[in-house]
């Protein structure tokens, strides 16, 4: 993923979160899960993509994710109530 992502110039930092510490301290709970953040550093937005499900036809749009940011860079808050992610829960190491 770090190849790929200086390959493709992502435009913001890559993290990979070997000792999962980042993840703990966010309480992530399955991959994806999209956690959004404001100019202070409060996450404003911890939640899904969109409604898409490898289960049903609704396409992969990113909606949430869009309204959520398209909010933030119009200067207005972002609803409290977010639709959690929904994937594949995440595989702890022994954290003894």
């Amino acid at each position: 993923m770090k190849e790929f992502a200086r390959e493709h110039k992502f435009p913001f930092p890559y993290l990979y979160d070997e000792s999962q510490q980042v993840a703990l301290k966010y309480d992530a709970a399955c991959t994806p899960d999209f956690n959004v953040f404001d100019a202070d550093m409060k996450c404003v937005y911890r939640g899904q993509f969109d409604d898409s499900r490898p289960s049903n036809d609704k396409p992969v749009t990113g909606a949430d994710l869009r309204r959520t940011l398209r909010l933030i860079l119009d200067g207005q808050p972002v609803p409290p109530k977010q639709q959690p992610s929904v994937g594949c829960n995440i595989k702890w190491k022994n954290r003894g």
